[in-house]
């Protein structure tokens, strides 16, 4: 287990915020990080950009288009964090698929993502029965690969939950991401199906967008996990969008402690 993962979860419930690298530029990812975790943020989602992201909703498709468009690549998002890491300790994981990781080399990618300061690694379109190749690298390098669960998970929850490190990602949620007006998962089983089998935090994502919504789903599990909501604040200010990010992020935190 990554000691700062664990470390996200010890101060109550946690708030993670996602957002796409890049969208609007690199440099406007580094500020949302700073501005994010002086807004309470617990954990950070880096999300990598890649062209065919099967697990994104329109709003996080469009973002990594545009980041992609503006000459993003994993070596400049590396290049990002090294920067991001000398004025700030707050846990982050990378979000992306598999293909990035492979083209640019397993062990060479989660190695240096381990070198340069990150703490987790969520692949959404590597199925459980699939992550070995990936997380017998991870674990060589001190980087925890995140597990989800979906609600279609039912009898592979307690398989999933035994091997999870840092925290269960419990999606919400059947199809890709985005907000949604109602969440009508039975979230709290899911979590006691988890923490039946291992006494490891569980955060729920997709399809939350509103301080209600995420002071429901905190209620229920350990932590709520917000990406498209941000990123769409990130397409309608571009440049201009740290402050609003931030005060988007209080405001998430805020609920969260409510819980």
């Amino acid at each position: 287990m990554n000691k700062r993962i664990t470390e996200a979860f010890e101060k109550g419930k946690a708030f993670i915020p996602f957002i796409t690298c890049g969208d609007p530029s690199l440099e406007v990812t580094e500020q949302l990080v700073y501005a994010m975790e002086e807004a309470g943020a617990d954990l950070i989602e880096l999300g990598i950009p890649f062209s065919d992201p099967t697990a994104e909703g329109p709003v996080i498709q469009r973002a990594n288009v545009r980041a992609l468009s503006g000459g993003v690549t994993t070596d400049k998002v590396f290049d990002m964090v090294v920067k991001i890491r000398k004025n700030s300790s707050v846990p982050m994981v990378f979000m992306t698929y598999a293909n990035v990781v492979f083209s640019y080399g397993t062990e060479r990618f989660i190695k240096t993502a381990a070198e340069i300061g990150m703490d987790g690694l969520i692949l959404p379109d590597v199925p459980f029965e699939e992550k070995e190749e990936f997380d017998s690298v991870c674990k060589k390098h001190g980087i925890d690969l995140i597990s989800l669960i979906a609600p279609t998970s039912h009898e592979r929850v307690a398989q999933i939950a035994k091997d999870a490190e840092g925290f269960v990602y419990c999606v919400s949620s059947l199809g890709v991401t985005g907000t949604r007006t109602n969440i009508t998962t039975d979230i709290g089983a899911m979590v006691k199906l988890v923490k039946a089998v291992k006494d490891i935090p569980c955060a729920v994502g997709f399809g939350i967008s509103t301080p209600e919504q995420a002071k429901k789903m905190a209620a229920q599990s350990d932590g709520a996990i917000v990406g498209s909501a941000i990123v769409k604040l990130c397409a309608e200010h571009g440049a201009d969008c740290v402050p609003y990010v931030k005060e988007y992020v209080k405001s998430m935190k805020d609920a969260v402690m409510e819980a």
